[in-house]
């Protein structure tokens, strides 16, 4: 994808980060950037100004929680042009492994984190029980959510490279 890509397809998407005053509240704020090498503001920069990020390993740093989004002060949807250009980049064929391992785990179980026996052990020793509302207690409520993966090609998207 070329520079203007990216920029157009923010645009596209109702996503706006040419008002960025380069604040810093974003990256302040970020509590991922804390633990990892994640600087939004710079993403948002980047995005701004057209470069290609598609391959920076940073946007996949981003848990997402949205703090940066709450806390602008030009109401900028940070944490949405991260999604959008992670989405860019799957699309090009980018993605860490790790998330593409877990892409893949949904696939198979329904579950980034599929509940193992500990956890289920963990479970009754809470008084809950050992299963959850999930796929995991209704097998065929799995290839429900396997056949709406494989009809947006979540599958081919998230396959390894």
């Amino acid at each position: 994808m070329n520079e203007s890509g990216i920029s157009s397809a923010l645009k596209e998407a109702g996503l706006e980060v040419l008002t960025c005053m380069q604040c810093g509240t974003c990256t302040g704020s970020c509590p991922s950037g804390r633990y990892t090498s994640l600087n939004t503001r710079r993403i948002v920069r980047s995005a701004r100004t057209g470069k290609n990020i598609l391959q920076d390993e940073n946007l996949w740093m981003c848990t997402t929680c949205y703090t940066c989004q709450e806390r602008c002060p030009r109401d900028i949807k940070i944490a949405d042009t991260i999604l959008t250009i992670r989405t860019l980049a799957v699309h090009e064929g980018f993605m860490l492994p790790a998330h593409r391992k877990v892409s893949q785990l949904v696939l198979e179980s329904g579950h980034a984190v599929p509940i193992n026996d500990d956890v289920k052990e963990k479970r009754k020793k809470l008084q809950m029980e050992a299963i959850p509302e999930t796929v995991h207690k209704y097998p065929d409520a799995l290839k429900d959510v396997q056949t709406l993966l494989q009809s947006c090609e979540f599958d081919k998207l998230t396959a390894d490279k």
